[in-house]
């Protein structure tokens, strides 16, 4: 517990404390599937200034298709309150039936909503999200005041580079990691083993 707190690969704790590598990953499994739970309890988004965005994970790259025409990558959407916790949620395509039901069920439409100028973010208005402001990427806007999503966007960055430390991610386990980075992220001034601790008291975890 203490070695998974302070982010330590599998391989790594198996060596310091002699248990098995198959031991430990059934171990991390378990944790990072009651993460994910602890990631759903507590998403609650209150009114106030939110960024929304969308990120592709994934080491394969294919010439002439980068960013929102990537292939082979994870696609995730975000949301981030300024100053707050992060959301994160893998997503199949971005479309506005696949997007707007996460924003509803997170953000109040009485927020300031943050964006970039993807198209399905076109419509919020019409779903009740009167103050919602863009960033426009392709004019070199990245930021002007406090119109910008730098937020989600340092979140995006600083989740990858702490992926690339694993060499590679399956599609199976990749959820798994990505509310690892939430939680981690969104617990980040506090004692992780602390939190995993007295949550582990209360509800023991149960190994398959």
């Amino acid at each position: 517990m203490k070695y998974f707190s302070l982010d330590f690969e599998a391989n790594k704790i198996a060596s310091l404390t002699g248990v098995s590598r198959q031991s430990i990953n059934r171990i991390l499994l378990a944790l990072r599937d009651r993460i994910v739970y602890l990631c759903e309890q507590e998403s609650v988004f209150e009114k106030g200034s939110v960024e929304f965005d969308e990120s592709y994970f994934g080491a394969k790259r294919v010439r002439g298709k980068r960013g929102r025409g990537a292939k082979g990558k994870h696609i995730v959407f975000g949301l981030i309150k300024r100053g707050g916790n992060v959301y994160t949620q893998v997503v199949s395509n971005c479309s506005v039936n696949e997007l707007y039901p996460i924003i509803a069920s997170k953000v109040s439409p009485d927020s300031t909503i943050y964006t970039d100028g993807f198209k399905t973010y076109d419509g919020l208005v019409d779903f009740g999200y009167q103050k919602h402001y863009r960033v426009q990427h392709g004019n070199n806007e990245f930021a002007n005041g406090h119109n910008h999503i730098n937020g989600i966007e340092n979140f995006w960055g600083w989740a990858k580079m702490r992926l690339a430390k694993f060499r590679g991610i399956s599609k199976k386990t990749f959820y798994l990691h990505l509310k690892e980075c939430e939680f981690r992220f969104n617990h980040r001034n506090e004692d992780l083993y602390k939190i995993l601790l007295k949550e582990l008291r209360k509800s023991p975890l149960k190994l398959s």
